[in-house]
């Protein structure tokens, strides 16, 4: 059975209160920019969008779960900053073109067929401002469950175990995050593993920006 985002964001193991350390560093580069709209993309329970409301700028967050997003409100509210939220799936972004400084895009592209993470993608290169800067995250083949599970298509799994089993899974080499990026310019793309061997986690993380004059 799929398991949707709205059963996932109902488990305590899915509000994540801790942010993730490269949203943290690419901060720093939102800053250098001077960004000040930035955008969460499956923003759940609101982790990033807090950290980043904390330190100044004007927050958006989009997420499919109306459980995640009402999570992501009240911690908002209980921390006396702002930020506006919507639900929206991450393939169809209810924003305008380049309206955005900065995307943050972690932990969640993956969660689709290659072609929803195409679109994904696009979207974020859509909404981003020319100049605009986005940290984006890919799973990597390295994983321990790599091709585990149900396969619908080449690279795309549904995992029968773990917390996020019935969750689509596409997997992409070094190869295929440059021709997603490849709208992009790309700044830097590093390989992160996390676990043991026997419950290896990898991914790519990408930093990049839309180009300048791109409209």
């Amino acid at each position: 059975m799929l398991a949707t985002w709205e059963e996932l964001h109902q488990q305590e193991a899915y509000r994540w209160r801790r942010p993730f350390d490269r949203v943290v560093k690419f901060m720093a580069v939102l800053r250098r920019s001077g960004a000040g709209r930035v955008l969460d993309v499956g923003c759940g329970a609101g982790r990033h969008v807090v950290v980043l409301a904390r330190h100044g700028f004007q927050v958006y967050g989009v997420d499919n779960s109306p459980t995640g997003l009402t999570q992501a409100r009240a911690w908002v509210e209980r921390e006396g900053l702002e930020a506006e939220f919507r639900r929206s799936d991450m393939t169809a972004l209810p924003y305008r073109d380049g309206f955005f400084d900065g995307v943050v895009c972690v932990f969640v592209i993956y969660h689709g067929t290659l072609s929803e993470v195409r679109k994904a993608v696009s979207e974020i290169r859509r909404v981003l401002r020319p100049g605009g800067a986005a940290l984006i995250m890919f799973k990597a083949p390295e994983s321990h469950r790599f091709g585990k599970g149900r396969q619908v298509e080449p690279n795309t799994f549904i995992h029968d175990d773990g917390p996020d089993a019935g969750v689509l899974h596409h997997y992409s080499d070094r190869e295929e995050v440059a021709a997603l990026l490849a709208g992009f310019v790309v700044q830097r793309v590093t390989y992160m593993e996390q676990g043991p061997q026997d419950q290896l986690h990898a991914w790519w993380v990408a930093e990049v920006n839309r180009p300048e004059g791109d409209l």
